[in-house]
C-alpha cells in the first residue's frame, strides 16, 4: 500500500541494517528483518564510548536526533558514539507496510519488547562489536525497552536512564492504550488491517489523534495556554492542527502493532512474574526519570519500581506538558534532561 511518510525525506537519513531472519517471543517469525538506525560521532579503537537511545510510540529516531542529540547536549557527539535505533514496527524498521509479502500488513506477527532489545543486542554486538554500553536510554516505549536492557543484560552497560515508563506496565495504563487501539480497529475502514489507504482511515486516526489531546498533555498545559508559545490560537486549534495532524499520515497497522507490544511490556518475564526479583538483577546505575505530571506513565507507579532497583536513583522531571513533553516543547524540559544525563554520565562506574 502507498504511504508518503515513512521515509529519509520526513525521518532523515536512517540506515537499515540487516539482522536475519528474526525469531520472535510470541512465536513468530520476521523473514530479513532490519532495523533503521542513524548514528552520530565516532566509535572509538576499544568501542568503550557507545550510547544507545531507543524510541517511543509512533516516534522515529528524527525527533530523538533533533531534540536530544548534539554538541549542547549530554548526548554529545564530539564525546560519544551515539546510536538511535528505531524499534521493530515503528516504520522505518521492518514494519507492517514494508514487511515480507508473507507478513504484510495485518498479518504483521506479534512483537514484544524482549524482541526489540534482542534484536538491537545482534545490532551492536555483530553488527559494530560493542561488547559495553556507556548508557542506554528511552523515553516512554523507549524507557520499556532501557528496563529491559537493564533487566535481560545486566552487565552490558554501565548506565540506564528510562524517562517517563515502567518496567512492568499498569492495568490502567493497559486500557488507555487500547482505547487508543479501539479508535482504529472499531472504525468501518479498517478491515482487519486490510484498509484500502491511509486516507481511508483518516477519521480513525484523527480520533486516535485527539485521544492524546486528552491524555498526552497535562490540564495544566492547557490552563496556562502553552501552546500559543507554539503559534496557535486556542486549545482546539492546537488539537486539531499538531496532534491530530501528528498522526494523520501514519500507518494504522503500525500504531497497532507498537500499541500491542507498548500494553505488554513486563520485565517481570525474565523472572517467571516476579517483578522486584527481576529489577534485582540490574547492575547498572540506573536514574529513574519520570515525568512528575504524566497522566499515565505516572509518578506513583513509577518510584514503586524504583524503590525495588539497586543503585538507582530518583530525578524526576517538571514539564506542565506532561507525557508528550518528551517531543521538548517545553523550553525547560532539556535543560533538566540534560542536566540529570551529565550527571549520570559523570558517576563512576
Amino acid at each position: 500500500m502507498p504511504q508518503n511518510y515513512y521515509n529519509r525525506e520526513n525521518h532523515g537519513n536512517y540506515e537499515l541494517i540487516p539482522v536475519g531472519n528474526f525469531k520472535l517471543a510470541e512465536g513468530g517469525i520476521i523473514p530479513n528483518l532490519e532495523l533503521a538506525i542513524r548514528t552520530f560521532g565516532t566509535l572509538n579503537e576499544d568501542k568503550s564510548n557507545a550510547i544507545l537511545m531507543t524510541t517511543w510510540f509512533s516516534g522515529t529516531t528524527k525527533i530523538l536526533e533533533d531534540a536530544y542529540v548534539g554538541k549542547d547536549h549530554a548526548l554529545n557527539p564530539e564525546k560519544y558514539f551515539i546510536i538511535l535505533v528505531n524499534q521493530i514496527g515503528n516504520g522505518l524498521s521492518t514494519s507492517p507496510w514494508n514487511a515480507d509479502e508473507s507478513i504484510k500488513a495485518g498479518k504483521f506477527p506479534k512483537v514484544r519488547i524482549e524482541d526489540d532489545v534482542k534484536a538491537q543486542y545482534k545490532l551492536l554486538t555483530e553488527h559494530f562489536g560493542i561488547q559495553k554500553l556507556v548508557l542506554v536510554l528511552g523515553g516512554s516505549m523507549g524507557a520499556q525497552q532501557t528496563y529491559e536492557w537493564a533487566v535481560r543484560f545486566p552487565d552490558f552497560m554501565e548506565r540506564a536512564a528510562p524517562i517517563a515508563g515502567y518496567a512492568k506496565n499498569t492495568e490502567h495504563d493497559f486500557i488507555f492504550t487500547k482505547t487508543l487501539i479501539d479508535t482504529i480497529t472499531m472504525d468501518p475502514a479498517y478491515k482487519e488491517g486490510a484498509y484500502e489507504s491511509i486516507d481511508a482511515m483518516k477519521g480513525a486516526l484523527d480520533r486516535h489523534g485527539d485521544i492524546w489531546n486528552v491524555v498526552g498533555y497535562n490540564p495544566e498545559m492547557y490552563r496556562i495556554e502553552a501552546y500559543k508559545n507554539l503559534g496557535f490560537k486556542d486549545g482546539l486549534d492546537f488539537g486539531k492542527n499538531f496532534t491530530m495532524k501528528y498522526f494523520e499520515p501514519m500507518d494504522p497497522n503500525t500504531l497497532l502493532l507498537c500499541a500491542w507490544k507498548w500494553q505488554r511490556g513486563d520485565v517481570s518475564r525474565n523472572t517467571n512474574g516476579d517483578l522486584k526479583a527481576a529489577l534485582g538483577r540490574i547492575k547498572c546505575k540506573m536514574f529513574c526519570m519520570p515525568i512528575l505530571q504524566d497522566m499515565f506513565f505516572v509518578t506513583s507507579d513509577c518510584k514503586l519500581e524504583q524503590e525495588m532497583i539497586p543503585n538507582s536513583e530518583w530525578r524526576p522531571i517538571d514539564t506542565v506538558w506532561g507525557h508528550l513533553g518528551l517531543f521538548g516543547m517545553d523550553p525547560n524540559y532539556m535543560p533538566q534532561v540534560d542536566k540529570i544525563l551529565n550527571e549520570l554520565l559523570a558517576t563512576e562506574v
